[in-house]
């Protein structure tokens, strides 16, 4: 999550980079100043001890940024490259954002991280809060490696990240797409022993795969689709999540933004974030609910969980399976959801007889505001099941 957020923070910092130099003569404190009039629509702050210009590309030297939600804390970046730099009638645009690597240990753990950039940056000369120009636009990302140690061994480890951002020619609608290639997970440094047994028995010592992202968003009517959000694992499995909400529009951001900032100048913090939380709370109405479903493709894992079980009990794997399938209806009778009961169960059976494939899905008839679902969920959960139409499969 650090990491997440340091990345989040150095991605925004860089969309503000690339306005210093022009084909003409680049104004490094004007490339700044117009950065961080569209990065302060975000509530954030971005600061150069210096600037310097060299034909086409801009140099930002002792780079902090501070970000909406810290506080006013600001976090520095090192340097960045702002290369082919040209300025336009309606603002710049940066071929190439190039940051400096990290080295740093904080909390005992070494984090290091290189190769970072983002590409074909624009930023507009007005932007216009609750539009298109009150965002930093870029086409692409990229970082990596990055490694994670600690007590002078690597934890974590990945070869690269990449990712695209292309817009409809009318900016109505933007597609994204990343990957976070050669993950390397080394469990091995467990301290718990019980831990260890679990993990060796697994063939969990090193976990090794990548993620991968698929998704849309549509301005007009706010509608955000992530097609894919996978989890794919070498001798583990796959499991994808999508869902699909509408809603989400530039108006919405705008008002996110605005309690956001309002949280932060109010001299009362507690009272701040109480405020916040009850816009924020006013703000999940205007969401609609289109599905979700979560998947999950087994590639060896659950065998070896079953076996790994069975052996705590004296009996092998299929016995284990056998021993769950007859609990079931016991552990599922609780919930008094006849339907949702024989879904779980055939499914799970199925599932335990043969692993291939989980699927959980809840994909309404129609699509539902966020009022309706918390009104159904507050009433009869059995209702909330039918009206979100659950559906539990396996090895379809």
């Amino acid at each position: 999550m650090k990491l997440n957020r340091s990345f989040s923070v150095l991605l925004a910092g860089t969309a503000f980079f690339g306005f210093a130099n022009s084909a003409f003569a680049l104004d490094g404190n004007d490339v700044l100043a117009k950065i961080n009039a569209v990065y302060s629509v975000q509530g954030g702050k971005i600061e150069a001890a210096s600037t310097s210009v060299d034909g086409a590309n801009v140099k930002l030297t002792g780079v902090t940024v501070s970000a909406a939600g810290t506080d006013g804390k600001s976090f520095p970046i090192g340097d960045v490259t702002l290369e082919n730099v040209e300025e336009g009638d309606e603002g710049y645009t940066i071929e190439k954002i190039a940051f400096s690597d990290i080295n740093t240990t904080q909390e005992g753990a070494t984090i290091t991280a290189t190769g970072m950039s983002i590409g074909g940056v624009y930023i507009p000369n007005e932007p216009k809060p609750g539009t298109i120009d009150s965002m930093m636009l870029y086409e692409n990302f990229a970082v990596g490696p990055v490694t994670v140690s600690a007590q002078g061994k690597q934890v974590f480890a990945f070869e690269g990240a990449e990712g695209n951002l292309t817009a409809a020619e009318d900016q109505s609608k933007f597609d994204f797409d990343a990957t976070v290639s050669g993950v390397n997970i080394d469990m091995t440094a467990a301290p718990d022993p019980k831990a260890q047994e679990a993990i060796t028995a697994l063939g969990l010592q090193n976990v090794k795969g990548e993620v991968t992202m698929k998704g849309s968003w549509t301005v007009a009517d706010g509608k955000f689709e992530m097609s894919e959000y996978a989890f794919d694992f070498d001798n583990v499995g796959r499991l994808d999540i999508n869902f699909s909400m509408s809603g989400y529009t530039l108006d919405f951001i705008k008002a996110m933004q605005d309690a956001v900032k309002a949280s932060e100048t109010n001299p009362d913090k507690a009272a701040g974030q109480q405020a916040l939380g009850m816009a924020m709370m006013g703000l999940m109405q205007q969401l609609i609910y289109n599905g979700a479903s979560v998947r999950f493709d087994d590639a060896g894992i659950t065998a070896k969980a079953l076996e790994f079980a069975g052996k705590q009990q004296g009996v092998d794997g299929k016995q284990m399976a056998q021993s769950l399938k007859g609990m079931l209806p016991m552990m599922l009778g609780m919930m008094n959801m006849p339907d949702l009961q024989k879904q779980i169960e055939a499914a799970a059976g199925a599932y335990l007889d043969d692993p291939k494939s989980l699927t959980v899905s809840a994909n309404p008839a129609q699509p539902l505001a966020a009022p309706q679902i918390m009104g159904a969920a507050m009433g009869d959960p059995a209702n909330l099941v039918k009206t979100l139409n659950v559906q539990v499969t396996a090895n379809d």
